[in-house]
C-alpha cells in the first residue's frame, strides 16, 4: 500500500510494472513512507485514505482511524432501522457511520453530531466527496446531544470512546490518534453511559440505541442500557469473535415486556 502509494500505482500495477527500475527520488519517496510507518503512524495517516464499507474516507490525526471492526456496528444500524428513520450518530469522527448506514440505507436521514471542530472539518469534506448523499446527511457541531435537543430519532448509534488510560501505554501506536475519542475514563464505558442517558431523551417511543463496545464490556454495557431503560438487549460479534456491538430498545408505552413495565 505504502510503495503503491508512493508511487502512484494501483496494487496490480505494483505487478505489472514489477520490473520497471525506480529513480532515487521514487526509492526515497518509499523509504521515507516505509519510515513513518515503522514508527507506527497509521497507513491511514501516512496515505490520508481509509476504506471502510464501500467508501473511501479522508483520514487525518485529528480523527479516529474507522476500523472494519466499526463495520458491525453500522450492519446492525442497517438491517434494523425502520422504513425512512431518522437516525443521529453521536459523536461522527470522521462520518465513518453516518455516511456508510446513508450509503447502504438510501430511505434514511443521518445526522452526525461531533465536539470536535478538527474532526469534524474531516467528516464534511468526505460528505463533500460524496454527494449523492449530501440531501441526507447532516453535520453539526456538538457536544452530546445539545445540537438536536427538542428533536426525535428513531436510532441512536455511536462509536464512544472506551479505552482507558493504561491502554495507551500498552499500545504505542495509538499516541497517533486524538485521545479524545479514544480514552472514556477509568473504567472505560463513561462514554456508554453518557450516551445512553442522552439517548433517552432523543428516542422515539421503540427507538433503538447501537453502541460498540471493546473487549469484555458487554457486562457492562448490558447493565447500562437496562439502567438507561432499554430493553431488548443483544450483541454481535467481530470478525474475531469478541462482541462488537450492543443495542437495545427504549420502551413503548403498553407493551408487556417493556423495561418499563
Amino acid at each position: 500500500m505504502l510503495i503503491g502509494h508512493a508511487l502512484g500505482l494501483q496494487r496490480i500495477e505494483l505487478y505489472t510494472e514489477a520490473d520497471r527500475p525506480l529513480t532515487e527520488d521514487e526509492l526515497a519517496e518509499c523509504r521515507a513512507l516505509i519510515a513513518r510507518r515503522g514508527e507506527l503512524e497509521p497507513v491511514a495517516h501516512i496515505t490520508g485514505r481509509r476504506a471502510f464499507g464501500r467508501l473511501d474516507l479522508e483520514v487525518t490525526p485529528d480523527v479516529l482511524v474507522p476500523r472494519p471492526d466499526t463495520e458491525v456496528v453500522v450492519d446492525v444500524v442497517v438491517e434494523m432501522a425502520p422504513q425512512g428513520a431518522r437516525i443521529v450518530d453521536w459523536g461522527t469522527g470522521s462520518g465513518a457511520i453516518a455516511l456508510s448506514v446513508a450509503d447502504l440505507r438510501p430511505d434514511v436521514t443521518v445526522t452526525g453530531l461531533e465536539r470536535s471542530a478538527a474532526a469534524l472539518a474531516v467528516a464534511r469534506r468526505n460528505l463533500d466527496a460524496n454527494p449523492a448523499l449530501a440531501d441526507r446527511v447532516r453535520l453539526l457541531e456538538s457536544d452530546g446531544m445539545t445540537a438536536v435537543a427538542g428533536e426525535r430519532f428513531d436510532v441512536v448509534v455511536s462509536n464512544p470512546p472506551y479505552l482507558v488510560p493504561a491502554d495507551l501505554e500498552r499500545y504505542p501506536a495509538l499516541r497517533h490518534e486524538p485521545e479524545q475519542a479514544l480514552v472514556a475514563g477509568p473504567v472505560g464505558t463513561e462514554d456508554h453511559a453518557r450516551v445512553a442517558r442522552e439517548a433517552a431523551g432523543v428516542l422515539q417511543p421503540g427507538g433503538w440505541l447501537v453502541l460498540e463496545i471493546g473487549e469484555g464490556q458487554s457486562p457492562a454495557a448490558r447493565d447500562i442500557l437496562a439502567g438507561a431503560g432499554f430493553g431488548e438487549v443483544s450483541t454481535r460479534a467481530d470478525l474475531a469473535g469478541i462482541p462488537r456491538a450492543i443495542w437495545g430498545r427504549s420502551a413503548q408505552p403498553g407493551a408487556p415486556d417493556s423495561p418499563a413495565s
